[in-house]
């Protein structure tokens, strides 16, 4: 429509505006709230915003955990089944984090073992989960035991060093902090004491996840999964004690690649397990230092991915590998139609080889014969190791 004469201006501006308000009243319409219609989960459309209660006692953001004694020979692999549940539709909180760093001895591959600091003896550390809103209080304690100082620094925090200064601490020492959490995220947390790469390298990087105003959309199970680089004193391969090589972490020529910690990790020892018909959400970081990830699931389509661990903008639909930068993060939905093993690969596959592998084993009756059917399925388990 072309208005030419300067009187009919007022009548334009009016159309104009009533076009706008027409627009986003449709674009709040219910097929863009609910997971079955775009796909994106707005924070706008879950209604308006529940009260701040400051006041009440502190939530823990985190599962409580049974500490190892630093220096002791302890399984380090972080189950990935290991993550507190959603925060659903509570409104904003205080909410506490204890971290506790300790150096311990474990298992990194059969017949080695590796000294890893760690937070709370397990590597990847606690996975952290509060909601946009809260008031984080964060201690940090630095067990008597340790050989180094250690810090914490959160990604998802505003403010100087992410909260490194205010927490760094040497052994038998604790120190904290505060801070709210502003933005809506899957972010990367890791020591950043100097040399960060060699504290991230030996295993103290996790995963903290800032749910939107009235969470995400649900699935039947999560799961919590990290990439890491070890760097040894010894070839890929050796027995024994391994120590970290500095001369290998600056030239950035790990001897291994791993998911949650050691080689098996998410095969041998604490492989995923959902059921067929099931959604999973698997959040995965890559604490680096270095490496790019290329993850990627075999036989399996992401259905949605929080690209770069972003909630706050719309996911990617149907996607086969995703790339996730150290240091960076990602949330992927998948739906389990058929069942079998599925194997967690970086697509870099030379690092399979390294270490990097894990396998969500899906349990059930396919239901559906089209959408998948093995001529010859008792061959197919010898090749596939069933």
């Amino acid at each position: 429509m072309i208005f030419q004469d300067k009187n009919d201006r007022p009548l334009a501006a009016v159309l104009v505006g009533f076009i706008g308000i027409v627009l986003v009243a449709w674009s709040q319409s219910p097929q863009f709230a609910q997971p079955g219609g775009s796909g994106y989960v707005a924070e706008a459309a879950h209604g308006p915003a529940m009260p701040a209660d400051y006041g009440a006692p502190a939530l823990t953001a985190m599962n409580p955990a049974v500490n190892p004694k630093a220096g002791t020979l302890v399984d380090i692999v972080r189950n990935p089944s290991d993550l507190p549940p959603p925060v659903g539709q509570r409104g904003p909180r205080r909410v506490k984090v204890d971290l506790y760093t300790e150096e311990v001895i474990g298992q990194l591959a059969n017949g080695a073992t590796y000294h890893y600091w760690t937070f709370n003896g397990k590597v990847p550390g606690p996975f952290i989960r509060v909601r946009v809103g809260d008031i984080v209080d964060v201690h940090l304690r630095n067990d008597a035991g340790s050989m180094m100082s250690h810090n914490v620094d959160f990604h998802a925090v505003i403010g100087p060093g992410g909260g490194a200064k205010a927490t760094e601490s040497q052994p038998g020492e604790t120190r904290g902090f505060q801070f709210k959490a502003m933005y809506p995220g899957l972010y990367v947390y890791h020591c950043a004491v100097m040399p960060a790469a060699q504290h991230i390298a030996n295993g103290m990087y996790g995963l903290i996840l800032v749910e939107p105003q009235g969470g995400l959309p649900r699935v039947d199970r999560e799961f919590y999964v990290m990439q890491g680089e070890i760097y040894t004193d010894k070839p890929f391969g050796a027995q024994g004690d391994l120590q970290s090589s500095y001369d290998k972490l600056m030239n950035e020529t790990p001897d291994y690649y791993v998911f949650n910690g050691a080689v098996g990790a998410l095969t041998e020892k604490k492989p995923l397990h959902a059921r067929v018909g099931e959604t999973v959400r698997i959040f995965f970081g890559d604490g680096g230092p270095d490496k790019t990830s290329s993850f990627h699931m075999i036989g399996a389509v992401f259905e949605r991915v929080y690209n770069l661990g972003s909630l706050s903008s719309a996911p990617l639909r149907d996607v086969q590998t995703v790339s996730v930068p150290p240091g960076g993060a990602v949330a992927v939905d998948v739906k389990l139609d058929v069942p079998g093993k599925y194997m967690l690969v970086d697509h870099a596959l030379s690092r399979v080889d390294r270490g990097l592998a894990g396998a969500l084993i899906v349990d059930g009756a396919q239901t559906n014969a089209e959408l998948f059917r093995d001529y010859d399925p008792r061959r197919s388990a010898m090749v596939m190791g069933h």
